[in-house]
């Protein structure tokens, strides 16, 4: 695929920007002092937080468009495509990145701790917005983390030290993340993330390599309501279906698979459809093309 950039490790980026490589396991960047950049459509291959005061235009997050609110923080982890493609611009960027590769967190137990920050989630397409207070607080641990970084060798006593910088910056992330969740509407958004959570849990544990694509009842029985109420819920929600929901994520998950080099038939499988044709009809009933044609625009 042209034009993506395959973030294979924290210092990929790093190179990319011209920026110091201090660990091969993290990356902190500091982007008042690389800017100006050019922008980058990222493949990642590790977790990463863009905490910026100002953001490019028309991002690309989960195959999705949209505009991030400045003074915010986007969150991204392995398998996710985000960012924009380098159009020639050189553009000017105040604030952080940190990247960390999952390596780092082996053994730990943040490791364990990493599946209850659902703002990593594609879900979560609004950004994290912080306060003023929060974007001090936090550009003054990424200072110190830095500062560590620069000053001494890699160790596990470092490492020690680097787990809980991030563990730290973590917890501020998931209060934001909480905070905007608490101003929502609680019964319907409530029920929307559990059903959005189970379909990623679906794939994430493979379920569907045994039991297929999802189905609105299965869905339903998981949640302990009836196929109705589900519907309902996620109609006033959504203003669409619960089976439109479940397809919606399941092509996502289908183009996300194969812009990470999965043919169509490859696709099919791991997205549990029978046969790749049924694939290949919803992609087109869904998007308006084929996955051919869809990966033809992608080369």
């Amino acid at each position: 695929m042209k034009n993506i950039l395959h973030v294979s490790n924290p210092n990929v980026y790093a190179s990319y920007l011209n920026a110091p490589i201090l660990h091969p396991l993290v990356s902190v960047i500091p982007y008042d002092e690389v800017s100006p950049i050019h922008s980058s459509l990222n493949r990642y291959g590790v977790y990463g937080l863009f905490i910026q005061q100002n953001f490019p235009k028309n991002l690309t997050y989960g195959m999705k468009m949209f505009d991030a609110a400045d003074g915010s923080i986007i969150a991204v982890e392995p398998g996710q495509i985000g960012g924009k493609e380098d159009d020639g611009e050189e553009i000017y960027i105040n604030g952080w990145a940190l990247l960390f590769s999952p390596e780092l967190l082996h053994g730990s137990d943040l490791e364990a701790r990493m599946k209850d920050y659902h703002f990593f989630s594609y879900f979560a397409t609004e950004t994290l917005k912080m306060e003023p207070s929060e974007w001090g607080r936090i550009t003054q641990m990424l200072t110190q983390l830095r500062h560590e970084l620069k000053e001494n060798a890699d160790s596990p006593t470092l490492r020690s030290v680097i787990l809980g910088y991030i563990r730290l910056i973590l917890e501020y992330c998931n209060r934001i993340y909480l905070r905007q969740l608490s101003k929502e509407d609680q019964s319907a958004s409530d029920l929307l993330k559990r059903f959005h959570n189970l379909l990623r849990e679906y794939y994430l544990d493979g379920r569907q390599l045994d039991l297929g694509v999802p189905s609105v009842q299965y869905c339903a029985g998981e949640l302990a309501y009836s196929a109705r109420y589900l519907g309902d819920v996620i109609h006033k929600a959504t203003g669409g279906t619960a089976i439109g929901y479940i397809h919606s994520f399941v092509i996502e998950q289908g183009k996300n698979l194969m812009m990470n080099g999965h043919n169509i038939g490859e696709t099919a499988h791991l997205l549990g459809f029978e046969f790749p044709h049924h694939f290949t009809r919803l992609f087109k009933k869904m998007t308006g093309i084929t996955p051919s044609e869809f990966l033809g625009s992608k080369n």
